[in-house]
């Protein structure tokens, strides 16, 4: 309410303020209009001569216009105005010096139509001056707006009169031009001026009324509407007609002062009657304009609404007679005192929390600032209150819950309420509460809370509270280490945000979120990616959060890592398919054992016999032949039945996931197979750490190199092994600058016995063990190749999650 009735003041000194300006602009304006009417008159009577002049020189100029001389620049000489004559066609015949300035055009030079520089907005109305100057033979007071030569506008007042013959026709015209440009300007500018203050004061919140003589002669729409009556009948009523005061003589005594200084204003409450027959309070600033004696010229009365301030002020009143009847009786206790700390209401309260044996009213008048030192030595620390006291008084802020600790056990907690009146300081209030029994049980519920944070801060479960939107509100140390989030970066954030899921299980988890804040206890599993990218799986188990009034206000959930669990369930499935697959492989190998093994041993077997009966007691070229194929055969059957059994065997091994340095895995190769003298194995970059099988990862880079260094026919063979980083797999790649392989083998050689060409040499099973490692680190394998350039083969393996 202070601030409004500062800023209203505020308003109404600034709305005075720009009415005394107006009203002095005003003033200038009559002055101004009296000055220039003076000057129309003056200069109307010379206009008038003027034209008499005219008519008598208008043979002459009759005749000059005939004879086209020079010598009508003599009649010019003594017209000082812009003087021109043109024919009747508006067409400039000749002009003073003056005119030719005054519009720039020189009608010796070049040809000039006044009615062209006429302004487009005055034609209409300067055809129909035209024609009243043909009828009349006069034209007085055209005024009118042209366009001179430098295109400028001027506003322009015109008389003019006919140019006879002598027979009586006209001929001519001729006028006296004056530049009436800034008393237009003047006008125009006092015009807007004038309804600027208008609008101003109809638009005024504040009620203005101009009183003259104490008559009221103009009010504004708020008064108007303030009281209810018409402007009219307010025109017919002096202020002290519609309105009262509590003193008159004070308003005597206002107002001579005011016309004593300089400020010429003062302000009063005035009760103001309606027509209604309701009153209103009205603090009423007049400002007066003296004349040049120094009577009153006219009073400004500017008039604002503060009935509801006046009853606020007398409720205000009788509420502060019945808060001190109040403060007496509260069980808090009370102590108030003023600017220079005299106390001026105490009530019992006070005195029984400080054992003060007197009655409250004794305490009246008493300085508090010295009394305090008797009682200071009922504190704990003594100095260190008295000083905090001191400092809370000084700082003059507002100071709650500020406990103080008296030597007894008991603890106080005083507010201070400072007081202030329209920005100056009052004195202040302090309120007492005995918060002993309270503190003690805060202290113990502090004891309570820290037991059972205790237990939740260290348990190995992670525990989370959400509210009914699932924002996260607190969470324990071990839901942190579990996410690899801090609680600061967690709380706060939405739970599905915080904690990202696989999105497949997005919709059952805000299922479960649903049933929990529904008051329903659940258990789920949960798949979630914690703070390193790992994937983890959570047993959950929701419970709904109550508040005092029943209601759901949110969830708590329990939560346990069963990745590990988790990880055996997936050995478990995975070594039952493994098992499925490898007794479809052994079913193979059966097959292959009882088919296609039984023909080789055969033919070794006849062999072998062939040899020893034929050729037992010397060998001749023929058995030298026999016993080469006989090697040949046994060496393919070991090379086969080698290959079935790696084949069969790639699923059935449990893999080792251990950490392979494939650097070290290439060097070992290189040790162990045939390298022709003309090929070189290398790398283009360092190969990565992966975790794998290392008995796998050898038997995958070992077919691979074994394959490239045997169908290189170039002088400078060349094995190259990079490498790429993807987001879930390593990709690696073989080169060679080999034979290359026709198109059409690219996907037989990864089936089990298929080989290029007619190498005997081939057991076509290399390729497809390959083919099956691959597959069980869930990658492809794919290649590249080119007749007589090379072929590169690309394969992936998956990394370990």
């Amino acid at each position: 309410m202070k601030t409004e009735q500062k800023s209203s003041l505020r308003s109404t000194k600034m709305d005075s303020s720009e009415v005394s300006i107006l009203k002095r602009a005003l003033l200038r304006e009559k002055k101004a209009r009296k000055t220039a009417e003076s000057l129309l008159e003056n200069k109307a009577k010379e206009l008038y001569d003027a034209s008499l002049h005219l008519k008598e020189a208008n043979g002459r100029l009759e005749t000059l216009l005939n004879d086209g001389g020079t010598r009508i620049d003599n009649a010019f000489v003594n017209i000082i105005d812009p003087y021109v004559v043109m024919d009747l066609m508006s067409n400039v015949i000749n002009m003073n010096t003056s005119a030719k300035e005054f519009l720039g055009y020189d009608h010796i030079k070049e040809k000039i139509c006044l009615s062209d520089l006429v302004h487009p907005d005055y034609l209409e109305y300067t055809a129909e001056s035209f024609q009243t100057l043909l009828q009349v033979g006069v034209l007085k007071n055209y005024s009118a707006k042209i366009v001179t030569k430098n295109q400028e506008e001027k506003f322009v007042n015109i008389n003019a009169s006919l140019i006879y013959n002598e027979n009586g026709s006209p001929i001519a015209a001729q006028g006296v031009i004056r530049d009436i440009t800034q008393e237009i300007e003047i006008k125009q500018l006092l015009e807007k001026q004038k309804k600027q203050q208008d609008i101003i004061v109809e638009n005024s919140s504040l009620g203005i009324l101009l009183i003259v003589k104490d008559k009221i002669i103009k009010a504004n729409k708020s008064f108007i509407e303030l009281l209810g009556y018409s402007e009219v009948e307010l025109k017919k009523m002096s202020l002290d007609e519609i309105s009262s005061l509590e003193d008159s003589n004070l308003y005597d005594n206002l107002l001579q002062k005011s016309l004593e200084n300089d400020t010429k204003k003062f302000s009063i409450i005035r009760k103001f009657y309606k027509k209604n027959g309701e009153t209103l309070y009205g603090k009423t600033s007049m400002s007066s304009l003296l004349d040049a004696k120094g009577d009153v010229e006219y009073n400004v009365a500017m008039i604002e609404d503060i009935t509801y301030e006046k009853i606020s002020e007398e409720k205000l009143r009788a509420s502060e007679e019945r808060m001190g009847t109040l403060i007496k009786n509260l069980q808090t206790g009370i102590l108030l005192e003023d600017q220079d700390r005299k106390i001026v209401l105490a009530n019992q309260k006070f005195c029984d929390l400080f054992g003060i044996v007197v009655s409250p009213d004794v305490l009246k008048g008493v300085n508090g600032g010295q009394s305090i030192h008797k009682y200071k030595n009922m504190f704990l620390e003594p100095d260190t209150a008295l000083k905090r006291t001191n400092h809370v008084i000084d700082q003059k802020e507002v100071v709650t819950a500020d406990e103080m600790e008296l030597l007894d056990g008991r603890t106080f907690e005083r507010d201070y309420i400072p007081l202030f009146n329209n920005g100056e300081y009052q004195g202040h209030l302090w309120s007492y509460n005995d918060v002993t029994l309270r503190k003690n049980y805060r202290k113990n519920l502090e004891i309570q809370k820290e037991k059972y944070g205790s237990i939740i801060a260290n348990m190995n479960l992670g525990l989370v509270e959400v509210d009914s939107d699932g924002n996260i509100l607190m969470i324990n140390q071990s839901f942190s280490d579990m996410v690899g989030y801090s609680a600061n970066e967690l709380i706060g954030k939405n739970v599905y945000e915080a904690v990202p899921i696989t999105s497949d299980e997005t919709d059952d988890l805000k299922l479960h979120h649903k049933k929990e804040v529904e008051g329903i206890s659940d258990s789920y599993e949960v798949a979630v990616k914690i703070a390193n990218g790992e994937k983890r799986f959570w047993l959950v188990s929701g419970a709904p959060r109550y508040d005092d009034a029943g209601n759901v206000i949110g969830s708590i959930g329990i939560h346990l890592d069963i990745t590990a669990q988790k990880h055996l369930e997936l050995q478990k499935e995975n070594l039952l398919r493994e098992l499925e697959s490898s007794n479809k492989g052994l079913q193979e190998y059966a097959h292959i054992v009882s088919h296609d093994l039984k023909s080789p041993l055969r033919s070794v077997s006849a062999l072998a016999t062939w040899l020893y009966d034929d050729y037992k007691d010397s060998l001749d070229e023929n058995g030298l032949y026999n016993l080469k194929m006989m090697q040949e055969k046994i060496e393919g059957m070991d090379k086969l039945i080698s290959g079935i059994l790696k084949y069969s065997t790639v699923n059935n091994d449990v893999l080792d996931h251990t950490e392979v340095d494939v650097n070290e895995v290439i060097h070992e190769i290189k040790e162990i197979i045939y390298i022709p003298e003309n090929v070189t194995i290398k790398t283009k970059k360092k190969l990565p750490l992966i975790k794998a099988d290392k008995t796998k990862i050898h038997q995958l880079f070992q077919n691979f190199l074994s394959n490239a260094v045997v169908n290189i026919d170039k002088p400078d063979g060349l094995v190259e092994i990079d490498f790429k980083e993807r987001s879930t797999h390593w990709e690696f790649s073989v080169k060679d600058n080999g034979v290359g392989i026709p198109k059409e083998y690219h996907e037989k050689i990864f089936q089990i016995f298929q080989s290029i060409g007619n190498n005997e040499r081939s057991t076509g099973i290399g390729l497809s063990i390959v083919k099956k490692i691959i597959d069980r680190y869930d990658g492809k394998v794919w290649l590249e190749s080119e007749i007589g350039v090379g072929t590169t083969f690309y394969f992936s393996l998956k990394k370990d999650s």
